[in-house]
């Protein structure tokens, strides 16, 4: 064949794509810009219409925290039973020791609210609430270690490169406010005075979705939260908007010549970002808010990057149409001195997050919100390190750990499912990460099932082929 002709050929087809594909430009790039535009294509009666995602990463102890086994006060200071373990890997922390000794938690537990929830003294605020909350004792995961736990947690996988469930949340719902992301993440450290576990970005991501999809990350900076928002020294607005305009322009022309959909996601970037730099501002300053609001979240309530300040954000960004925010707390590997860090770890979270329930509550929004609070696994029953009279630390543990939801479609009042007398194994109504996905995707009216992305020839979707809701937990 004449090379000539092949080249032609080739130029007319590379042409005739891009030309065809720019066909459905416009309409691609007005989806990307009001995402409402396009649904979702399966969708149910939702019950909410947004998320705010408490993770707590590092795994809070669920023994000292909400699954109350009084039988380990005469357990304490025995071997584990292998009956009870019965040959379940553990981690290579607490592996070559001598003993796994049963611990019994430095904690007292009480009876709460008119539904009786067992809650210890470490969440004083968070009993006052357990007739708003449904606690689920009976969560499992498949991962042992923080990074792919943590992952798995934030996306069905344990190894990187799938969208998040907040990404799947914004590529099913899109935006209810062109002026502020769908999908916004805050960051904040715990006062456990222990390494906080990093975190990767991709727990936020988009992976193969486009990514204007992917989390936000709004920084600790009142004056500066989201980087290279504001303009730079001696640009005026109106010269920003006549170079967005010119880059649209380019940007255009590429993606006429190539069809590439990240150049509209790019398109789409730069005008959010335009819009962004009046609304961000606006939300970051709680001035407005009374001294009664801020008292309720507690003393950190303002402090730049706190945990009490996140949860208040988090509920002026729902206010503004964001869909999903997911709050990082860090600090909660209590591997050693567990007494004493999970105890600052509790002071740093409980207030902000009963407060930030009763006051979605009380202003209309938590019927439609549903408010998750979660860590990536549970703790062992047995004590990792010397075992003290006073002092003792705990292994991870993916068996079984505790989690609570409320809001947005969720029943509250209840405790579902139970543990062993260890809590070390599910012996009632178990729940997987992908169910409790799937049952968060249900509330907001998506069917995990039908909620795909077709990426190199394979449709993908957050549960993969896994995954069922929890109708139990719905009320």
């Amino acid at each position: 064949m004449d090379p000539a002709l092949t080249a032609m050929q080739m130029i007319t087809r590379r042409h005739f794509f891009g030309r065809s594909a720019a066909g459905v430009g416009s309409m691609a790039l007005a989806s990307l810009l009001n995402p409402s535009l396009l649904g979702a294509s399966q969708r149910l009666m939702p019950r909410a219409k947004r998320v705010i995602y408490l993770f707590q990463a590092g795994a809070p102890s669920q023994l000292e925290l909400f699954d109350f086994k009084p039988g380990l006060d005469k357990l304490h200071g025995i071997e584990l039973p292998a009956s009870v373990r019965n040959g379940q890997r553990i981690t290579g922390m607490s592996s070559g020791q001598d003993s796994l000794p049963v611990t019994r938690p430095m904690v007292r537990f009480a009876r709460h609210g008119q539904c009786g929830a067992w809650v210890s003294n470490r969440l004083p605020y968070t009993a006052g609430i357990v007739d708003d909350i449904a606690i689920v004792k009976t969560l499992h995961t498949e991962a042992i270690n923080h990074d792919p736990a943590m992952t798995f947690m934030a996306t069905g996988h344990e190894h990187p490169g799938r969208p998040s469930l907040g990404a799947w949340t914004s590529y099913g719902l899109g935006s209810a406010n062109q002026d502020l992301p769908a999908f916004v993440v805050l960051h904040s450290k715990g006062s456990a005075k222990v390494d906080a576990i990093p975190l990767a970005s991709r727990m936020w991501g988009a992976a193969f979705l486009p990514s204007l999809h992917q989390g936000v990350q709004f920084r600790s900076s009142s004056s500066d939260p989201i980087l290279y928002l504001n303009n730079p020294p001696g640009i005026a607005d109106p010269t920003r908007r006549r170079m967005l305009d010119r880059i649209g322009r380019l940007n255009q022309l590429q993606y006429e010549e190539f069809g590439d959909p990240e150049i509209l996601t790019r398109i789409a970037q730069y005008e959010l970002a335009y819009r962004m730099q009046s609304g961000v501002p606006e939300l970051m300053d709680l001035s407005e808010e009374s001294e009664t609001t801020l008292r309720m979240y507690g003393p950190d309530a303002g402090k730049p990057g706190a945990y009490a300040t996140n949860c208040l954000l988090a509920r002026r960004l729902i206010e503004r149409g964001v869909r999903f925010v997911q709050l990082f707390h860090r600090g909660w590997d209590h591997h050693e001195d567990l007494p004493a860090n999970l105890g600052r770890q509790c002071l740093d979270t409980d207030q902000p997050s009963a407060a930030l329930v009763q006051d979605l509550k009380q202003r209309g929004l938590l019927d439609d919100t549903l408010v998750v609070w979660a860590g990536e696994f549970g703790r062992t029953v047995y004590c990792q390190g010397e075992l003290t009279a006073d002092n003792y630390g705990r292994d991870h543990h993916p068996r079984c750990f505790t989690i609570w939801m409320a809001g947005g479609g969720t029943k509250p009042g209840i405790t579902y499912g139970e543990t062993d007398d260890f809590s070390y194994n599910i012996v009632d109504r178990p729940v997987h990460v992908h169910d409790l996905n799937a049952t968060i995707l249900h509330c907001l009216g998506l069917d995990h099932e039908q909620l795909t992305y077709r990426f190199q020839g394979r449709d993908y979707r957050l549960t993969d082929v896994h995954g069922n809701i929890a109708h139990e937990l719905l009320a």
